[in-house]
């Protein structure tokens, strides 16, 4: 995908190991040990992406047996899923009733926003004249790309590709440790597009109209510009205040 295909995966947590007294079970218990994790693998990412998507959106209630009809599976893998999903905030579970999708909580938007704000302005801020030119190129890239997926209606992919556009701007001022702090933003940040494009509260092709502004003004050296536009951009697709900015 030219400059941006280098944009790194999605960390998650490292799946469960075997345990130990397996390693001792014939072969065939060992392969349906085997298949059980793969399962529950399987539905951990499945729930977690229509999450993300907003396929599942924050307050519905949702079965264990729904989600293994629709996925194909035992109800087993799918406890398995739910149970880790608790464990890192996107499900409430209750017994006998199913699992609750957890709403992003009061003041969340507002505290990324504010977070995403004062990298990506630093970022901008931290770029040098020779390096503009090529970053605004990779930006550009996505926007191009942003652009065919709102033509075909693809919001989902749409809503992954805004946090591309976002990212290809603070990987590029080459500080690491403010890289890694977006990155543990990223899953809310999807959310929270997803949420924003399925409600309708903001157009896809104006995103796209900002984005291409934003590129400009890379590509300018106008940091102060960028903050203004981003500032509008990010309380705009949200419909959040940012206060103090």
């Amino acid at each position: 995908m030219g400059r941006y295909a280098e944009v790194a995966a999605v960390s998650r947590p490292p799946t469960a190991a075997t345990p130990k007294d397996h390693r001792n079970l014939p072969a065939s218990k060992m392969h349906l040990v085997s298949k059980t994790y793969s399962s529950a693998e399987r539905a951990y990412r499945e729930v977690k992406e229509r999450i993300l998507a907003g396929a599942l959106p924050g307050g519905e209630l949702v079965s264990e047996g729904e989600i293994a009809a629709d996925l194909g599976t035992s109800r087993t893998p799918v406890r398995e899923a739910f149970l880790r999903l608790e464990t890192e905030g996107w499900m409430k579970l209750y017994p006998k009733r199913g699992a609750l999708v957890v709403p992003v909580p009061m003041g969340e938007a507002e505290h990324v926003l504010h977070a995403r704000y004062v990298v990506e302005t630093a970022a901008v801020r931290a770029l040098v004249e020779a390096e503009r030119g090529t970053v605004a190129g990779a930006m550009r890239e996505v926007v191009a790309h942003q652009r065919e997926l709102a033509a075909a209606g693809d919001l989902d992919e749409f809503a992954a590709m805004d946090t591309e556009f976002h990212r290809v701007l603070v990987v590029a001022a080459g500080n690491p440790l403010l890289t890694g702090f977006y990155d543990s933003l990223r899953e809310r940040q999807r959310r929270m597009n997803s949420v924003a494009l399925h409600s309708h509260s903001s157009s896809a092709d104006h995103i796209v109209e900002q984005h291409s502004r934003l590129a400009d003004q890379v590509a300018a050296g106008d940091a102060d510009g960028f903050a203004a536009s981003l500032a509008e951009h990010l309380s705009g697709v949200h419909k959040v205040e940012l206060k103090g900015l």
